[in-house]
């Protein structure tokens, strides 16, 4: 496909909204015969047009904050061990929830956050398994442990659960 820059920028957003999840930035470079890296500039101006587009560890996705992800959402507050965190994401999702971001409050930067859409125990051990692959390291380690992360839940019911379920595993910091 050879479509001029504004055409591709188009015609990402329509790839995008007929997606059901994340797609990466290797695999929209070569449904449109560019670079990856053509790719993240039209995201870059994409984003600028006010499109909302999140990028993910799995990849972009067009984001519509008028649709309420899973119905109930709550900022928990939460302090553990790298060692701990497929657990928390298996409370988080064993129960029907998502966890939609990981945010810290920096000294020097403010808040630094990251979309992760973890919604299901693949997503959790697929984020784990690229974790201890990378040289990188988990967000919490600049906190000394505390982070805060977005979930999402069918009902405020499911949210208590969870959130019971994380501080009986001492994961909860709240």
């Amino acid at each position: 496909m050879n479509l001029d820059g504004n055409a591709r920028r188009t015609a990402i957003i329509v790839y995008l909204e007929r997606q059901s999840g994340p797609v990466s930035g290797a695999e929209l470079a070569r449904q449109f015969g560019v670079s990856r890296q053509a790719i993240v500039k039209d995201i870059a101006l994409l984003r600028t047009s006010n499109r909302n587009i999140l990028s993910t560890n799995k990849g972009y996705v067009l984001f519509h904050p008028q649709k309420k992800q899973s119905g109930h959402t709550a900022v928990i507050t939460v302090d553990h061990t790298a060692e701990q965190a497929l657990d928390e994401m298996l409370a988080i999702v064993e129960y029907g929830g998502s966890m939609l971001d990981v945010f810290i409050d920096h000294d020097l930067y403010g808040q630094v956050r990251a979309n992760l859409m973890i919604n299901d125990a693949d997503d959790a051990a697929e984020f784990c398994s690229r974790l201890s692959k990378s040289s990188s390291t988990h967000l919490r380690e600049l906190t000394e442990g505390s982070h805060y992360h977005t979930i999402s839940a069918p009902s405020e019911k499911i949210l208590d659960l969870i959130r019971n379920e994380l501080q009986e595993k001492g994961i909860l910091a709240e």
